[in-house]
């Protein structure tokens, strides 16, 4: 497969499960529409369609925001920007019928997260080109979170990169100790060889990747040079995220597969946003070829939307690491929930000169070892 068939392919699944959300969402019909399977005995319907939009603009926003190289493709960008638009004003006028929860109960708090991640990655598509209305909407449903507390866990970044975008945005209120408390916190939460445990435990999961280095880095060149204390943390943050992204490609498989340890696996590919970032920001650490890195995340994106049952006839994404397998979806899962696999699709946001989709094809590190080629060597932090 050569480099412009693989961003084909890339571009092709990421607009596959794009395309009923913001379809959907443009037409008002959502909330109708969307099927939401969750764990028997809870109710995360009120919570789902904020997460499936959230979730999935976080992961597009790099694409819309860069203009492509490939007419075809640029008339898709624009196409994509113009629904992506539309569903962010769906889904936060609260006359709309999409209109989604920003306030009841906790949850609201990490998806509006997401959210302000997506405009801090897309500024310019998904936040200036904003109607005046839409964007006096936005800041209000952002503004809600505050009255909730967050766990004391990933979820203070949640609080953190709502008070970075507010920031951003200009809104004179934005609150620097929600930053200055995740930013401090999590220096005292680091472990060791680019590892956080979330929160004063450690848990062997995917959040270092789901939540924790890329919201920290986004956190840090949003608002770091705000205080010197924020700014001086800014390399050690970077270099912790860039080992971390050196793990996550051993942890590829040569089949293009990944342990299912620890909670949220039904979040797919989404585990590998650390070492997606790290592509989308020309930042690799040297050990890692853009090329390898493309051919691995191409392989794994591979082996997990094209397990059969990972999408309802209708196009929906079901709940399941390979496949539909609901059994793995814990009581805080739901439909909307899984669209965080599209944190995987990041790298679409370089020009398809990039070396990332420019170069031949590479073995990556799991790919060489077990042929029995030469690879490096690892090495802790």
């Amino acid at each position: 497969m050569l480099s412009n068939e693989e961003r084909k392919y890339w571009l092709h699944s990421m607009l596959k499960i794009a395309s009923p959300v913001l379809l959907h969402l443009n037409e008002r019909t959502l909330k109708k529409a969307m099927p939401v399977e969750m764990k028997e005995g809870t109710n995360r319907e009120q919570f789902s369609h904020l997460e499936a939009l959230s979730r999935l603009l976080v992961g597009m926003a790099p694409w819309l925001e860069t203009t492509c190289e490939n007419s075809e493709e640029e008339k898709l960008r624009t196409q994509y920007c113009e629904l992506a638009r539309e569903a962010i004003d769906a889904g936060t006028d609260p006359e709309s019928p999409d209109y989604m929860n920003f306030s009841d109960d906790f949850q609201p708090i990490v998806d509006t997260a997401f959210l302000a991640h997506a405009f801090l990655r897309a500024p310019n598509e998904l936040w200036k080109k904003l109607d005046h209305r839409v964007k006096t909407n936005v800041i209000a449903a952002m503004k809600t979170s505050r009255s909730r507390k967050p766990v004391f866990s990933n979820w203070l970044l949640f609080s953190a990169i709502i008070e970075a975008f507010l920031y951003k945005a200009g809104e004179k209120d934005w609150d620097p100790m929600r930053i200055d408390y995740a930013i401090r916190q999590f220096d005292q939460w680091y472990l060791g060889d680019g590892v956080y445990s979330d929160g004063p435990e450690f848990h062997y999961d995917y959040y270092n990747s789901f939540v924790i280095h890329p919201m920290l880095i986004d956190l840090i060149e949003t608002a770091g040079e705000q205080y010197n204390e924020w700014f001086e943390k800014k390399e050690s943050i970077i270099e912790r995220s860039k080992r971390y992204a050196v793990i996550q490609e051993r942890m590829i498989s040569p089949e293009g597969t990944f342990p299912p340890v620890g909670r949220s696996i039904a979040y797919r590919f989404g585990a590998f946003q650390t070492l997606a970032h790290h592509a989308l920001r020309k930042d690799l650490p040297s050990e890692l070829a853009p090329a390898q890195v493309r051919s691995a995340l191409t392989e794994v994106i591979k082996r997990t939307l094209e397990a059969p049952g990972t999408f309802t006839d209708s196009g929906w994404l079901t709940i399941g690491f390979c496949g539909h397998q609901p059994g793995i979806g814990e009581g805080y899962i739901s439909t909307g929930s899984v669209y965080l696999c599209a944190a995987g699709f990041l790298p679409l946001g370089l020009a398809e000169s990039d070396p990332f989709w420019r170069n031949p094809p590479m073995a990556w590190t799991a790919k060489r070892a077990w042929s029995g080629k030469e690879f490096s060597i690892d090495k802790c932090l």
